[in-house]
């Protein structure tokens, strides 16, 4: 059994996947408006939004129960629309060695597909695999996606 792993996931959104990408690079702390049942707060630690290097810190709940992520801003392709987060401190790190997260908008008309990406390495061979997590990040985009929709009479 080995202690790290990749895991990939994509789910089709019909918002705008340029704002989608523009959220999570340059104003991840509007998230806590969009998904509030997911994400709590999101701090800028040090740096500035949207500046690879930057620290940010998220409050969230997983799995029922309140979490802290502290993550430096690895990369930002503005021509792919991804960016890369690298988790520091917090929870996360309570069952992974290393955790990187990323996130891809592929843009295309009225259908966009976001790619969520983990690649990681588990503490010891009794962690699982983070899939509830990857549900988590899968939640948070349609939750997001939903916010952005034209609202309904």
């Amino acid at each position: 059994m080995t202690l790290s792993g990749t895991l990939v996931n994509q789910i089709t959104i019909k918002s705008d996947g340029d704002v989608f990408h523009e959220i999570f690079r340059q104003r991840p702390h509007h998230i806590s408006e969009m998904s509030p049942g997911c994400i709590k707060n999101v701090d800028l630690h040090e740096g500035e939004w949207g500046v690879v290097g930057s620290v940010i810190v998220w409050d969230f709940i997983h799995d029922g129960k309140a979490k802290v992520a502290k993550e430096v801003i690895e990369a930002i392709d503005e021509e792919k629309k991804s960016v890369c987060f690298k988790v520091i401190g917090g929870d996360i790190l309570e069952a992974y060695k290393t955790f990187l997260i990323t996130v891809h908008v592929d843009t295309n008309g009225e259908e966009n597909i976001v790619t969520w990406t983990f690649h990681y390495e588990k503490l010891n061979e009794n962690i699982d695999d983070p899939h509830t997590l990857m549900d988590f990040c899968l939640t948070v985009t349609k939750d997001i996606e939903n916010h952005h929709l034209p609202k309904a009479n």
